[in-house]
């Protein structure tokens, strides 16, 4: 593997290539190659070769990769040959949403716990049977169930707070569901999913296309 800092989009577009490379194992493709891969799934031949350099030398001139090898390659690249246990802060309609999602199953990413600090919502279970906790039980449940990756789903203004805790409770991989950007120490690694900014830039390419809809009465 080469020692430059991999960037988000070399490793978002992994995923993405492992997604093509299920598709192609599961209907029972052995062998492919950049060129494949590139025209089946509208993805970019020499990016696919540059990005996977980054990490070994992977295929055989002129008879490609081999899907199961490079498959476990990418799985591991990424983590996903082992379990990732997940504490979602805030046990809202989101946070509710986001522990009974169903892709989650069978995969390296389980929920294992919610915490809110809502009295009506303490000790009550999600329909993927996840109780929520107390946020106060924070630190002694993310030890008792080995979270590792915390998920913020409370609103803008108690995220920060959120983001600290999680931080203190030995947590260094953050998703965040609120509308800001939180602070957060070095070593630390926060992605937030801004919905607003994905619906202004679909927002733009409609008025852009010239495709908006009725004026509202």
């Amino acid at each position: 593997m080469k020692t430059e800092k991999i960037s988000e989009f070399t490793i978002n577009r992994l995923s993405i290539y492992l997604r093509c490379l299920n598709l192609l194992a599961a209907s029972g493709v052995t062998t492919t190659s950049s060129q494949a891969l590139a025209e089946q799934f509208q993805l970019n031949s020499a990016q696919i070769r540059k990005d996977l350099t980054y990490f070994g030398e992977f295929g055989v001139r002129g008879v490609g990769y081999n899907v199961t090898e490079l498959r476990a390659h990418l799985n591991e690249i990424l983590g996903l040959d082992r379990q990732h246990r997940i504490g979602i802060v805030g046990a809202g309609n989101l946070g509710m949403a986001l522990a009974n999602y169903r892709g989650f199953e069978h995969e390296c990413f389980q929920v294992a716990a919610l915490f809110d600090k809502e009295a009506s919502r303490l000790g009550i279970t999600s329909r993927s049977g996840v109780v929520v906790h107390h946020i106060d039980e924070l630190d002694e449940v993310v030890a008792r169930q080995r979270i590792v990756i915390g998920v913020v789903a409370v609103p803008a203004e108690n995220a920060q707070e959120v983001v600290d805790r999680l931080t203190e409770s030995g947590i260094s991989a953050i998703l965040n569901f609120a509308p800001v950007r939180p602070n957060t120490r070095p070593g630390v690694q926060l992605k937030t999913m801004d919905l607003a900014i994905s619906f202004e830039s679909l927002s733009y390419f409609l008025s852009d296309s010239g495709q908006d809809g009725p004026t509202p009465p």
